[in-house]
C-alpha cells in the first residue's frame, strides 16, 4: 500500500449519506463512513486529516456545501488525498464522478481512493470503476422512480404529497389540513386588499408596514427552519409571495396535488405543472377563502392596475373598456384656475397606437349612472329573487326548464339511435362474415347507417354543449346572488363592491341629439352573469 508522502496538504475524508440511503441502515451512516475512514486513514500513515462532510444530500446533486468546500480546497492547492468509503460517496452521475476522478483530480495532483471498491489511483487505472459509477447512477435514478411511483400513488388516493400546507393552513398527524388562526386572517387580508384594486406589490409593501411576519419568519419561529427565513427582514413581504398566495386555489378548500415536477431526477429545480396534470380533490378542508372571492381575484389579476401619479388606484382602473377598439381606459385628472377634472379616456387615444377616439367620460357622471344600475339591480333581486335567477338564466344564452327538458329529451333519444346503429353496423358484420350479404351490399348498407351515425353524434355533442351551458348558466346565477345577497344596501361605490360585482364596464363614444344635449352609454357586465337587462315595472 502507497503512503502519504507530502505531509503539509490535507487528507480530504468525504462522507456522504442522503434521506434515501438512510433506509439501508446502519452500514452508509454517517458515523460509520467516519470510522470506517479514520481507521483507514491511520493504518495507513495519512495525516493532516480533513472532514468534509454532507449529511442529508442526494448522490445526483453536486451543490452539496461539504463537497463544494473541498472542491475549492483541491482548486487552491491545499489537498493531497481525498478519500471516500465507496464510489457511490463521492456522487451517483457516473459522467461527473468520472470527470473530478479522471480529469479534476488528476490535473490537481490530487490521489483518490475508494475503501471498499478497491480504488486507488496512485495504483494506477482502475478498469472497472467505470462501471461502478454507471452502476451507481442506475441505482439513484431506479430510487428517484420508486419514490416517484409511491407519490404518484399517494397524490391520487387524495392523500397530499407535502408535509408543508400552504401559508394560512397547519398539519395534524393524520394529514389533514386545519386553519392556523394566526395565518388565516392574513390570507383573508391579502384577497380583501386585492378585491379593494391594490396589486401585488401594493399588498407587499402594506403587509410589511403592519409588520406582519413573513411565511418564512413564522416558520422559522415554530420549527427553526431557515429555509425561507432572512434575518433582518422577518416582516419584509415580497411581491412574488403574495402573487403566489393570491393564485393558490387550495385557499378554497380543495388539495391540489402535482403542482410541480422534476423533468428529470438529474434536475435540482421543479417546473410547474399545467392544471391537466394536477390532482384535485374537492372538499379536501376547511376553506378560508370562498369560490367566488377566489374567482373573481383570478380575473382582476388578468387586468393590469398600476397606481397613478398620485399613488392610488383609480376605483374604475381596469374596469372600463373602450366599446370601439376594446383598449382598457386611462384615468386622467387635471386642475385649472376655474375646475378640478378627474375623467377617464381611451387607452389607444392616449397612446396613439390606434385611430380611435377619446371616449371622454366624467369620473362623477360614470360613477352616479354605475351606482344607479347596481342599485336597480340589487334592489329588483331582492324584490324578486325567484324570478330575477330565472332572468339570468334565460338571458344567459339558453335558458327556460321547457327548453332544458327538451333538449335533455333529445339528446336521450339520439344516444339510442346512436347505440341502436352500433347493433346493426354489428350485426351486418356478423351476417357478412357468414356469407348471408355480399361484400358489396355489405359496404353500402354499413357506409349508410355509419353516414348517419357520424351526423347523430355531431348532434348529440351540440346538444351536450346546450345542456353544459345552461347548467353552467343557473351556477352562474347562483354565484351571482351570492355576490348580490352581501351587497343589498348600497351607499356608495367602493373598490372591493366593484370588483366584486361587476366584470367590466364598456364605454361608447359620446353622442349628441337635436336639442344637443350629450348623451353616452355604457354597458355593465356583471360577473358571472354578463350584462343584465331588467324587465320594466
Amino acid at each position: 500500500m502507497l503512503r502519504q508522502t507530502t505531509q503539509n496538504l490535507i487528507t480530504a475524508l468525504y462522507p456522504r449519506l442522503s434521506h434515501e440511503d438512510e433506509l439501508q441502515g446502519e452500514s452508509n451512516s454517517i458515523s460509520n463512513q467516519k470510522r470506517i475512514l479514520e481507521t483507514y486513514a491511520k493504518q495507513n500513515g495519512f495525516t493532516n486529516l480533513c472532514w468534509y462532510t454532507d449529511d442529508g444530500y442526494s448522490g445526483a446533486n453536486f451543490q452539496r456545501p461539504g463537497f463544494q468546500a473541498m472542491l475549492a480546497d483541491i482548486e487552491a492547492g491545499k489537498v493531497g488525498t481525498v478519500i471516500v468509503k465507496d464510489m457511490s460517496r463521492l456522487g451517483r452521475n457516473y459522467l461527473q464522478v468520472g470527470m473530478y476522478t479522471e480529469m479534476l483530480f488528476p490535473q490537481k495532483g490530487v490521489r483518490f481512493i475508494a475503501i471498499n471498491d478497491g480504488v486507488d489511483s496512485a495504483m494506477g487505472d482502475n478498469d472497472f470503476t467505470p462501471l461502478r459509477n454507471l452502476f451507481n447512477e442506475w441505482m439513484v435514478r431506479d430510487t428517484g422512480k420508486k419514490i416517484k411511483a409511491v407519490k404518484k400513488a399517494k397524490g391520487l388516493s387524495g392523500k397530499p404529497v407535502t408535509s408543508k400546507p400552504v401559508y394560512g393552513y397547519l398539519m395534524d398527524d393524520d394529514e389533514n389540513f386545519i386553519i392556523d388562526e394566526e395565518a388565516a386572517p392574513v390570507v383573508k387580508q391579502i384577497y380583501q386588499l386585492c378585491l379593494a384594486g391594490n396589486g401585488p406589490t401594493k399588498i407587499a409593501r402594506m403587509l410589511t408596514e403592519q409588520q406582519i411576519p413573513t411565511p418564512g419568519t413564522l416558520e422559522y419561529r415554530r420549527t427553526g427552519s431557515t429555509r425561507r427565513y432572512h434575518p433582518g427582514y422577518e416582516c419584509k413581504w415580497a411581491t412574488n409571495t403574495v402573487v403566489h398566495l393570491l393564485e393558490n386555489r387550495e385557499y378554497t378548500g380543495c388539495l391540489v396535488n402535482f403542482k410541480t415536477e422534476k423533468p428529470s431526477y438529474k434536475m435540482k429545480h421543479s417546473i410547474d405543472n399545467p392544471i391537466e396534470k394536477q390532482a384535485i380533490f374537492e372538499n379536501h378542508h376547511e376553506p378560508i377563502i370562498d369560490l367566488q372571492t377566489w374567482e373573481r381575484v383570478q380575473e382582476l389579476r388578468k387586468q393590469r392596475k398600476r397606481p397613478n401619479r398620485y399613488d392610488d388606484v383609480g376605483l374604475f382602473s381596469g374596469l372600463l373598456f373602450c366599446a370601439d377598439c376594446g383598449h382598457v381606459m386611462y384615468q386622467q385628472r387635471y386642475q385649472t384656475d376655474k375646475r378640478k377634472q378627474d375623467c377617464y379616456i381611451c387607452g389607444s387615444y392616449k397612446k396613439r397606437t390606434a385611430d380611435c377616439t377619446a371616449h371622454f367620460i366624467r369620473t362623477d357622471l360614470l360613477t352616479a349612472g354605475v351606482l344607479d344600475n347596481l342599485r336597480k339591480v340589487t334592489a329588483y333581486a331582492q324584490k324578486h329573487e325567484a324570478r330575477f335567477v330565472k332572468l339570468l338564466i334565460q338571458q344567459n344564452e339558453m335558458g327556460g326548464k321547457r327548453k332544458l327538458a327538451a333538449a335533455a329529451k333529445q339528446l336521450e333519444q339520439v344516444q339510442s339511435r346512436i347505440a341502436e346503429l352500433s347493433r346493426y353496423i354489428k350485426r351486418l358484420y356478423e351476417d357478412n362474415v357468414n356469407g348471408k350479404i355480399s361484400d358489396e351490399r355489405f359496404m353500402e348498407m354499413s357506409a349508410d347507417y355509419e353516414a348517419e351515425q357520424r351526423e347523430l353524434k355531431d348532434r348529440a355533442a351540440a346538444l351536450q354543449g346546450e345542456l353544459d351551458k345552461a347548467q353552467e348558466a343557473t351556477v352562474n346565477a347562483e354565484k351571482f346572488m351570492s355576490v348580490v345577497r352581501k351587497y343589498l344596501s348600497i351607499e356608495e361605490l367602493t373598490h372591493t363592491l366593484l370588483r366584486e360585482m361587476v366584470e367590466k364596464i364598456v364605454v361608447y363614444e359620446c353622442e349628441y341629439d337635436e336639442n344637443e344635449v350629450r348623451r353616452q352609454r355604457i354597458d355593465i357586465y356583471y360577473s358571472f352573469v354578463g350584462k343584465i337587462d331588467l324587465p320594466e315595472e
